[in-house]
């Protein structure tokens, strides 16, 4: 169903923003209103127009906006904003064309007073005026592919198209009746003109050939649009239809009724909405109906058990070679821990009783690896009397396995370090620093026991060794039944 909205006045002009969400700005009166894709209200508004507002135009990015006016000035707006940013003056009648070259820093204008100008953003400022029309210049358009080209239609029945660097225009088109819109393809090689009940299209290329004459309406055609993908063409007239042809055969292919004469006419971007201005200054917006879904699929057929089961009984043969299925790795909560840098959480991790008792060389890598990220010391701070006495209960056990050693000194050493300054507040911690005093002391004993054990060991295969070169030198000497002699008193 389409939404009416009301305007002030008769709506001259409709123009999409190129750009997401795809605002569209409404010209109707002294004022410029920018509507939402649903919004039934302005969701912005331009009025500092002494009188009626012309054809206000989006630049190429959605950013700026540019409008004529009834006493002959432009004016561009930022679409932030509420004041103009430029104003340009020179035209001596009210201005009913603006628009912006592709370069995007020129702007193109057209009025009654039968002038074609062309302006500089930056400076404000007229580079050229071309005064070759004889009647009201109603209608242009830019080229997109040649960032100097435009073109402009006037009701002296002529589209002439004007190359900004040259001082008059490069080609005059004839169209037969007062142009009220003109229009070029994306491609820029095919031109489209309206006025009185005709639309032609003509080949640019071919110096303003015509190629076909379309009389579909019944009154005047006064406006033009095509669709994204520029196989769609679209006309409004005031027989209040608007027509839709196929650009490939350029034969009616839709046709939309209104309730009074059209005077502008736009289509998004993305073709999702039709929006028509007529003259009793009533907007009507058309949505795209959403496509239905199938509410009764057909059911996908399921395939048969024995798909499910089929080759689960096949013995490989010695040939074959077997794929096996990757196994999905799943992280241990201490390596999850670990990679987001929690460090005193990897810790807490690892000192859970099933870990500590059944696996505690993953303590000790942890911790060697809390070390190695220099995160060790602040891991072991912090702690209450049960934590500490948890740490301190798996240090004095595991410190004198001798694969743990090196780590766990120097976490026995952080932990001293650490909690000196509160020995003497627990009981329970102070015995557990006794507990481990006593464990590297009784494991300092047994290294001193072996020490000398080692020595009287190196002493005893010294004397070995040097009484044995001694025997076998002497068994050289006197032959064979010495060395047996020498053995067996050995």
């Amino acid at each position: 169903t389409p939404v009416q909205i009301k305007e002030f006045g008769a709506i001259s002009k409709i123009d999409f923003s190129p750009v997401p969400p795809y605002n569209y700005a409404v010209t109707a009166s002294s004022r410029i209103h920018i509507y939402g894709r649903y919004s039934q209200e302005p969701i912005k508004t331009f009025s500092r127009f002494r009188d009626a507002a012309y054809c206000a135009t989006y630049r190429d990015d959605g950013r700026l906006l540019a409008a004529g006016s009834e006493d002959g000035t432009i004016c561009l707006f930022d679409i932030g904003g509420k004041a103009p940013l430029r104003q340009f003056e020179g035209h001596t009648k009210p201005v009913h064309v603006v628009g912006f070259l592709s370069d995007k820093y020129r702007i193109f204008s057209g009025g009654d007073d039968y002038a074609s100008n062309l302006w500089d953003i930056p400076s404000a400022t007229e580079i050229i005026s071309y005064n070759e029309h004889t009647d009201y210049v109603r209608c242009g358009c830019a080229s997109k592919v040649n960032a100097d080209v435009f073109i402009t239609g006037s009701y002296d029945h002529t589209v002439k198209l004007f190359d900004a660097r040259t001082k008059s225009s490069v080609m005059t088109i004839e169209h037969g009746h007062p142009v009220e819109s003109v229009l070029l393809f994306p491609s820029g090689g095919l031109l489209v003109s309206a006025g009185g009940r005709y639309v032609k299209v003509w080949d640019v290329l071919k110096g303003g050939q015509l190629l076909v004459s379309l009389k579909n309406h019944h009154k005047t055609v006064t406006c033009l649009c095509l669709n994204s993908s520029g196989q769609r063409l679209l006309s409004g007239s005031l027989d209040r239809h608007v027509k839709i042809y196929s650009t490939t055969s350029y034969k009616v292919v839709h046709s939309f009724n209104y309730a009074t004469s059209i005077l502008s006419l736009a289509l998004s971007p993305e073709d999702e909405t039709i929006v028509v201005g007529m003259t009793n200054g009533v907007l009507n917006v058309k949505h795209r109906k959403p496509e239905e879904k199938n509410e009764n699929p057909q059911k996908k057929r399921q395939p048969a058990y024995r798909t499910y089961v089929k080759g689960r009984t096949y013995m490989p043969k010695q040939e074959d070679f077997c794929v096996s299925k990757p196994v999905k790795r799943v992280l241990r909560k201490y390596d999850k821990l670990l990679r987001s840098f929690e460090s005193s959480k990897a810790l807490d991790a690892v000192l859970e009783p099933p870990i500590m008792l059944h696996t505690p060389e993953v303590t000790v890598a942890v911790m060697q690896e809390l070390h190695r990220r220099g995160t060790l010391r602040s891991a072991l701070a912090g702690r209450d009397e049960k934590q500490v006495n948890l740490l301190l209960t798996f240090v004095a056990r595991r410190v004198i396995e001798p694969r743990f050693t090196p780590v766990l000194v120097t976490v026995a050493d952080m932990i001293t370090d650490i909690y000196q300054p509160v020995v003497g507040q627990s009981a329970i911690v102070d015995k557990q620093f006794l507990k481990l005093q006593e464990a590297i002391g009784k494991e300092i004993d047994y290294q001193e026991e072996l020490l000398e054990v080692l020595g009287m060991m190196d002493t005893l295969f010294a004397t070995f060794t040097k009484k044995r070169d001694t025997s076998v030198e002497e068994n050289k000497s006197n032959g064979l039944t010495e060395i047996i002699e020498t053995n067996m008193n050995y």
